[in-house]
């Protein structure tokens, strides 16, 4: 039954790609693109995983005259932007998201910055339905607050893009200049699953079997941001988590609120239960929605987690898992449909809402 009634989308989660490295070089310096020559970027996402589908895409997302998935804005249009009506598409990269992981902080924040001048000159800049997160080395957050000084202004760029994995979990201190330029640009940060490396009590066989392990990577923040006091330091940061889940939230959000109950005592600065930290300030996408059966039982999770204000939807185009909107949620009330397939990210990334006549033309 499709649950998706044609009303415009704001898509949380689009993967566009480079055709080849090389079109990183007109923004890096010499020294960069030699290395890159001799060595490629040095740059892994699933180092022995095998993906799904056609090398991990859609069999369909491929360019015709040739190029990876996700490298054709062309075919994007026809095949997302145009029939699914999206007002808004944000762009969350692919190849170059594992940057944060590099050991050499310079070539990260080069390689930061090359990539998003890449994006908006090529993508942001030729199609007015999209927007940016902005990668940045937030393994040195001196020099991802100087990137985000850079770009930050722009209205094309709308969030500040993060992995997963990470050396230091993103309620520490550490990251204080970061989240100074996110808040002095009033952008939000964006936490995209990948670079999450062994489990905590070793590493994966199968790359079925990892991905099992993203939520835990996201609980972790979320403590880490509630008890750290991220929301206190920063009461007006917004961040938003990508693809990793959803139904865990609520039952979360319990346990931490039960914990704080008993335990509040060690963080004082924690003013208020966890769960109202996470209601005001995060947000998670859809994809990939779990799938019960029946699917609408997805409806009683949807109320433990207050989907109305904390879910956006997402497609996470053009992977081979990629969740239409016409198949992938449950039938919803209509104002929780609109909730969470365009006004909850309209809210989190300050979009305006396109009239009428400007939809038209943008899609014409």
């Amino acid at each position: 039954m499709s649950i998706h009634h044609g009303e415009p989308i704001i898509d949380c989660d689009i993967h566009q790609r480079t055709r080849k490295p090389e079109d990183l070089f007109p923004y890096l310096p010499r020294v960069y693109q030699e290395r890159i020559r001799l060595y490629t970027t040095g740059l892994s996402q699933r180092a022995g995983y095998p993906n799904g589908g056609d090398r991990g895409y859609r069999s369909d997302s491929y360019p015709d005259g040739g190029g990876p998935a996700g490298s054709d804005l062309e075919l994007m249009r026809r095949q997302h932007l145009d029939p699914n009506n999206v007002e808004y598409g944000i762009l969350l990269g692919q190849e170059y998201r594992p940057i944060p992981a590099l050991p050499d902080v310079d070539y990260a924040a080069a390689l930061s910055a090359a990539y998003n001048d890449w994006m908006i000159e090529h993508w942001l800049e030729k199609e007015d339905r999209l927007r940016g997160a902005a990668i940045v080395p937030s393994q040195e957050p001196k020099l991802a607050a100087k990137e985000i000084d850079r770009i930050g202004d722009r209205s094309d760029i709308v969030g500040v893009l993060v992995p997963n994995g990470t050396h230091v979990l993103y309620g520490k201190r550490f990251y204080d200049p970061m989240y100074d330029a996110c808040v002095n640009h009033n952008l939000p940060l964006v936490i995209h699953t990948g670079n999450e490396g062994d489990g905590m009590n070793g590493a994966a066989s199968y790359y079925i079997e990892k991905r099992q392990g993203r939520p835990l990577g996201y609980q972790e923040h979320l403590a880490s941001m509630i008890f750290e006091g991220l929301f206190e330091r920063y009461p007006t940061l917004r961040v938003m988590f990508v693809e990793g889940g959803y139904i865990w939230l609520p039952t979360f959000l319990w346990h931490m609120d039960a914990d704080w109950k008993a335990l509040g005592n060690e963080t004082p600065w924690v003013k208020k239960a966890p769960s109202e930290y996470v209601f005001e300030h995060c947000r998670f996408t859809t994809q990939p929605m779990e799938q019960p059966e029946p699917q609408r039982r997805l409806l009683t999770v949807f109320e433990w987690a207050k989907a109305e204000t904390t879910l956006c939807f997402a497609s996470d185009y053009p992977h081979f898992d990629y969740d239409s909107p016409e198949q992938s949620l449950p039938v919803m009330p209509e104002e929780l449909r609109r909730r969470v397939f365009s006004e909850n990210a309209r809210d989190f990334y300050g979009l305006p809402k396109r009239q009428p006549a400007e939809a038209a033309a943008v899609t014409a």
